[in-house]
């Protein structure tokens, strides 16, 4: 066996290092926003959550009790763990301690995404959930290392690289007729500074591209589940493909955790080329082969419903199929946006509204705003309310008559509320701005389609973007008539 696949100590070091400090930015993004987004006086609490949702459908801490002091406790052990990790503090003690440790912090961040609804409804926390748990079964690098973990974390990567290769293919045609990239830079969530120049690049270069997604993404996963010099240069491919993604856009911490999964494509072997370290003698642990046994006849399980869904010509993409993150289907971008609206949020000091009405915008600090703003790097932290931001649209329709909007989320009801009424944490959201001395005394939203400049438009203006006036998203709202609405 180690012959055909090598062996895995480095792998493993390497892999939980990576994966420690992706948690770790996890637990940090969430310190910083989840109480203004999810606390006792957030968008959506999360006690009003827990009462209509069991444990047994969202597994959490939170479920037995929620205060902010709780949950600010809870996002500081997991800081805490993440850090002893990343500097392997618990290497040289038993093998079961360092399982205890990742079983924690498995635990802990399930804990937030299960109550997080829509603010942490993206694939990659249910992936960042999963790659915890299995990397719980590892070992130290001081312990002879074991092929079934880190198959069952090579399979989280095949699903995920594999599934966005086939949801593209299945879905817009834009990815069969090789134009996808035409939009992508422009349309996509989060533009970063290099996104403009990709977006401008050759139409052939943008749909060799497009040819070449799919040559990872479908072609190269397979390597993933044969021999190691397979598996070598699918992982190599994969990570190539994904440095590219993090240069042209902000993906939270998908991107590096998919690269933090590469690492387990590879052997020792391999790895020595650019990590030359030398470990000590490797101890076997035979009460932790029967648990690897065990967790192989689960994995097997809990992988039937993902592989059926790969298959599937009506496969989803981004689903958790148990409550405990294990097992999930996932993928991405399986329809490109064409045309790129953001729901511009303004606000004014007036009582009286009138045509000559000054009105002010408040600016976020990832998603396009003012067109002078050269878009920012963010990734791999995750702005959750600039994410949310990006979907309001989808619920919005522009015709001759302006923008009918088929529902507000109560989410952004509550924000705008917030915003009248001058929360804090809701402004630590949001760049400086207006309004900071004293709470607008009405608030609107207005629907823009944005593009990005031409060449000759940017060196003209400084522009990074050119925006147009679609219509009204939200009319002007104060405090009173939200609070008389119950919100």
């Amino acid at each position: 066996m180690d012959a055909y696949f090598g062996d895995f100590r480095l792998v493993n070091l390497l892999f939980q290092r990576s994966l420690a400090a992706i948690y770790l930015i996890a637990f940090t993004a969430a310190l910083n926003q989840f109480p203004a987004l999810l606390g006792e006086r957030g968008f959506l609490p999360v006690p009003d959550f827990v009462r209509q949702v069991p444990f047994s459908a969202a597994p959490s801490l939170f479920q037995f009790f929620y205060s902010d002091r709780i949950f600010l406790l809870a996002a500081w052990a997991g800081i805490v763990l993440s850090g002893l990790l990343i500097f392997g503090l618990f290497e040289k003690g038993p093998w079961w301690l360092l399982s205890a440790a990742w079983l924690a912090l498995y635990f802990l961040y399930l804990s937030i995404v299960n109550v997080g609804q829509n603010f942490y409804s993206f694939g990659w926390e249910s992936m960042l959930v999963e790659a915890g748990f299995f990397a719980a079964f590892l070992g130290p690098a001081t312990m002879k290392p074991s092929l079934i973990p880190v198959m069952a974390l090579r399979w989280i990567l095949f699903r995920l690289i594999l599934g966005a290769g086939l949801i593209k293919l299945r879905n817009d045609p834009c990815w069969r007729d090789l134009t996808c990239l035409n939009y992508h830079f422009e349309t996509q969530p989060m533009p970063n500074p290099l996104s403009w120049y990709f977006h401008h690049l050759p139409r052939p270069i943008l749909a060799g591209g497009v040819l070449m997604n799919h040559v990872v993404e479908v072609i190269a996963p397979l390597g993933l589940l044969g021999p190691q010099y397979a598996a070598a240069a699918a992982g190599a491919l994969i990570i190539a493909h994904q440095a590219l993604l993090i240069v042209s856009g902000n993906f939270s911490f998908l991107n590096f955790l998919t690269i933090a999964l590469c690492f387990t494509a590879f052997s020792d072997a391999a790895l020595k080329w650019v990590l030359p370290l030398e470990l000590p003698p490797a101890r076997g642990s035979g009460v932790h082969q029967y648990l690897l046994y065990a967790l192989a006849a689960a994995t097997v399980l809990l992988s039937v419903r993902p592989a059926l869904n790969l298959a599937s010509s009506s496969q989803i993409m981004n689903e958790s199929f148990n409550p405990w993150q294990l097992g999930n289907a996932y993928g991405m971008f399986g329809d490109i946006t064409k045309e790129r609206y953001e729901v511009v949020v303004e606000g004014t000091a007036e009582e009286k509204l009138t045509p000559a009405t000054k009105w002010e915008e408040y600016e976020f600090k990832g998603k396009p705003g003012g067109v002078l703003a050269r878009p920012p790097q963010v990734a791999p932290y995750h702005l959750r309310l600039d994410w949310l931001m990006w979907f309001l649209p989808f619920s919005a329709e522009v015709t001759a008559d302006g923008v009918f909007v088929q529902g507000q989320e109560l989410w952004f009801v509550r924000f705008m509320k917030k915003l009248l009424e001058g929360d804090r944490g809701t402004l630590e959201l949001l760049k400086p701005g207006p309004f900071r001395a004293a709470p607008p005394r009405h608030v609107r939203a207005r629907f823009f389609r944005y593009r990005f400049t031409s060449p000759v438009e940017k060196k003209k203006t400084g522009a990074w973007w050119k925006r147009e006036l679609a219509g009204e998203y939200l009319p002007p709202v104060d405090l009173a008539a939200l609070k008389a609405a119950g919100l």
